[in-house]
């Protein structure tokens, strides 16, 4: 198939809390995007769903607006990225037998405790520690707790999974987002049955996994066609999780390479050459190994829960901007008044693997100001990916040296990047790429339509912008993250002495 100026790429990202849609040449110039938001609900203490329809309405919208962006444009090809972990359970029609459960919920505690009783070779080829959040634990727990919705479900899918059956009307999965259920073997690249029978699942709700994520999924149905202003018949990939589909759209494919993102939570994702697995007789690694969105290979990732999330709600509880919350970052305590956040609202994965931490201000006094509150709360929120920098750079000592490359939304501000600079110690080398997942899954509607065929070509580039610098006074900042670690140990074994009831 053929190319030419007219012709485009549809990415399509589908995130937590709102969907972006972008067009892109096959050079992966970015023609026009636009988004679109719709709500998470928490109906319980800890639970955390989406409505799946309101996912199709807002990208039926976002498609809509961004092809009236560029109406010269024809597109040839359709990619998708969605985000991680969660899982939809829908009947044979492909509709919801219930609200699509996210990563950020934990009433699956229990069902990812049990894991710790898996053989010790089982536990090992998952090559990922257990988290409330993601498919394995949520099916586990649905099947306990939900039986009639699982015996009126077909397929449990991952969120971008879903929208594909709307487009291509045929289910599946794929290795990038199967890597991350818990319920897939990276040692044997495929769905690990000791796993899936531990947790009572019926393996014949588990959809086929696609061989990559730029593999042909289908061609676009006439409803869907109808849905989106396209024309039917067009080639869909199989697509990718978002963190993987990034890394594509940000042309992160060099070991060693290492790449900061701060959205929601915190991710940093360096690729690898092969799977890393623990030791049989090993405990759970901090550090979660996933399959790559490319044909071959996977990538690290330390993951924080409280990024964005936990910033949002002192910023909401404060009562200031997002601009007055990084404006303090310009604005440290008087010596000698130092204040000590912990950020860990939602519990935490890398490294402490604990969805029962929480977060507060620690050494409050009457002297204390709301500026100093909003430096510690990003002062916590650096030292958090402190703590799963290093984490990660255990694992993979190549990613112990150079600049960090810094994407995502919640990085513009320059005081709050040169405070990260300043805890992490690292130089942070912004990625000027907008929407990095959603270029990344139009690279993989393009691998799809047979228009990217270079077997050598396996990510985009991208340019690197602003670099911050960390001041040369690491010692304070040492110190600081220091007392961060300090403090974070006091709460976590004062919680764990307290009595029960």
């Amino acid at each position: 198939m053929a190319s030419d100026e007219r012709s485009a790429l549809l990415g399509i990202d589908l995130g937590t809390s709102s969907v972006k849609v972008a067009l892109m040449s096959t050079d992966g110039e970015v023609f026009a995007q636009t988004g679109e938001a719709y709500a998470v609900s928490h109906p319980a203490p800890g639970w955390a769903e989406t409505h799946a329809d309101d996912w199709w309405t807002a990208i039926c919208a976002a498609t809509r607006a961004v092809l009236s962006a560029r109406p010269d444009l024809d597109v040839v090809g359709i990619g998708l990225s969605g985000q991680m972990h969660g899982v939809l359970t829908v009947d044979e029609r492909g509709r919801p037998t219930r609200n699509a459960i996210l990563w950020a919920d934990t009433r699956a505690q229990r069902q990812a405790a049990a894991y710790q009783q898996l053989p010790g070779a089982t536990r090992a080829g998952l090559a990922n520690p257990p988290s409330p959040g993601m498919a394995g634990p949520i099916l586990g727990w649905l099947t306990e707790h939900e039986p009639a919705t699982i015996a009126a479900t077909r397929w449990a899918l991952q969120p971008k999974d879903w929208i594909r059956l709307r487009l291509v009307d045929a289910a599946a999965s794929e290795p990038s987002d199967a890597s991350a259920t818990l319920l897939y073997s990276l040692a044997d690249d495929g769905w690990d049955e000791t796993v899936v029978a531990s947790l009572g699942i019926d393996p014949a709700i588990l959809p086929m996994i696609l061989p990559t994520s730029g593999t042909l999924a289908g061609t676009l149905t006439s409803q869907a066609a109808s849905d989106l202003g396209l024309r039917s018949g067009l080639p869909v990939g199989a697509g990718a999780a978002d963190t993987a589909a990034a890394a594509l759209g940000s042309g992160l494919t060099e070991t060693g390479d290492v790449q900061l993102t701060i959205g929601t939570g915190i991710q940093l994702v360096t690729p690898l050459t092969g799977p890393v697995l623990p030791e049989p007789d090993a405990g759970w690694p901090v550090v979660h190994c996933y399959r790559a969105a490319t044909d071959v290979g996977h990538y690290a990732m330390a993951a924080s829960l409280n990024g964005g999330s936990t910033l949002g709600w002192v910023r909401e509880i404060l009562g200031v901007s997002w601009a007055d919350l990084y404006a303090a970052a310009n604005s440290p305590p008087a010596p000698g008044n130092d204040l000590v956040f912990l950020p860990h609202l939602h519990g935490e994965r890398t490294p402490h693997l604990d969805p029962t931490m929480r977060g507060g201000w620690l050494g409050l006094s009457s002297e204390h100001t709301r500026t100093d509150l909003l430096y510690a709360a990003l002062l916590g929120v650096a030292c958090a990916a402190r703590e799963a920098l290093d984490a990660l750079v255990e694992i993979q000592p190549a990613a112990a040296v150079g600049a960090l490359r810094l994407a995502g939304g919640g990085t513009v501000s320059a005081p709050w990047r040169q405070l990260l600079a300043d805890v992490l110690g690292r130089e942070l080398a912004a990625v000027e790429v907008p929407s990095a997942s959603a270029r990344g899954a139009a690279f993989l509607g393009g691998r799809a339509a047979g228009l990217i065929t270079d077997p050598d070509r396996s990510a985009l580039t991208a340019e690197l912008g602003t670099t911050t610098t960390p001041s040369p006074d690491t010692a304070l900042h040492d110190r600081t993250f220091a007392a961060f670690q300090a403090a974070l140990s006091r709460t976590r074994s004062m919680r764990s002495s307290a009595p029960t009831a």
